[in-house]
């Protein structure tokens, strides 16, 4: 099924949630044999050409998806053009977004929790500082928020 969406899932720098989402977004929507083009970016270059975190690797690895061969990248201000949807992390992600976008692109950016029925303005916890734990904690919550995502685009389409 051929779609007119795409889809880019951002975190502040690309190694930890916005792989994790981007990972579960592809596998769910495979799944649901629907086509999106599907990326992730971070806010911070800090990360640009760098595989995820290892920490975020392991987690992925843990339900079947291999996503070693992932590499970082900065948001651009041509992404505001190319995606019809712009999915932050956290309330800082959506702000810091706003800041970047342009005034017609604004209405793209959303939270990736919104999309959930009882988890609405929740941010995705950051596992950076955390250990093994804390990734599996966020892969969880990105895994609720990316089924209740899905469903959305499947209505739509």
């Amino acid at each position: 099924m051929h779609s007119s969406f795409s889809v880019l899932f951002v975190c502040l720098g690309n190694i930890c949630r916005s792989p994790m989402a981007e990972a579960a977004f592809i596998a769910e929507t495979h799944k649901r044999k629907l086509n999106i083009l599907i990326d992730s970016a971070g806010l911070g270059g800090w990360h640009v050409n760098e595989p995820p975190d290892i920490r975020t690797i392991k987690e992925v690895a843990r339900h079947n998806i291999d996503i070693h061969h992932y590499l970082g990248r900065q948001i651009q201000p041509d992404d505001f053009l190319n995606f019809t949807h712009i999915i932050g992390m956290d309330h800082k992600n959506i702000s810091q977004l706003k800041k970047l976008s342009p005034p017609q692109s604004e209405h793209k950016i959303s939270l990736l929790m919104d999309y959930t029925p009882n988890h609405k303005r929740q941010a995705v916890a950051d596992p950076y500082y955390g250990d093994q734990s804390d990734f599996e904690a966020t892969w969880n919550q990105i895994y609720l928020g990316i089924t209740c995502l899905v469903d959305y685009f499947e209505k739509k389409l």
